[in-house]
């Protein structure tokens, strides 16, 4: 995976694929889930995050409350120890990690509390919930972070049903 040509590309068709996206929230919800859920499927299985882990190198997720529990108890700390050592309150009042990359990313790109890591790390990128019209600018900023996104968004660009009118 070539982060600098990604991240080259991604930034020189952000105001395209951000209009695109704004004018998904006027189709039919039903049509932008099937299309999306179709690509995220078809992207996936050609995708191995491995060779990636942009999402751990650049973006933090926000941690719940569960999830500062379970990926304390992994690790033999208390919640509160867990949340002073790795996160910090932001601007929205969501827990997120203090530093970046991720302190539980691997060398290898494998994640440290695999099993036991947050909810938004789970359900990362996103892009097979129900309601995408609901989460378009969350995509918008996920495609400048996961090459998989760029490329639905991309193919997404030329599904029949989903072109600007």
């Amino acid at each position: 995976m070539d982060l600098q040509a990604f991240a080259v590309r991604s930034k020189s068709q952000a105001a395209e694929n951000k209009k695109f996206l704004k004018s998904l929230s006027r189709k039919d919800v039903r049509v932008v889930d099937e299309a999306f859920h179709r690509e995220h499927e078809d992207v996936f299985a050609q995708t191995n995050c491995l060779t990636c882990a942009n999402c751990c190198k650049t973006t933090s997720p926000i941690f719940y409350p569960n999830d500062v529990e379970r990926a304390a108890r992994v690790l033999g700390l208390k919640p509160g120890e867990f949340a002073e050592r790795f996160l910090r309150i932001d601007e929205d009042h969501d827990y997120v990690l203090k530093s970046l990359p991720c302190p539980f990313l691997l060398p290898d790109n494998r994640c440290h509390i695999y099993e036991y890591r947050p909810k938004a790390c789970r359900e990362y990128p996103h892009t097979h919930r129900k309601k995408m019209t609901q989460i378009l600018d969350l995509t918008y900023r996920n495609t400048l972070v996961c090459p998989a996104v760029l490329q639905m968004v991309e193919r997404l660009k030329r599904h029949p049903l989903l072109k600007p009118v």
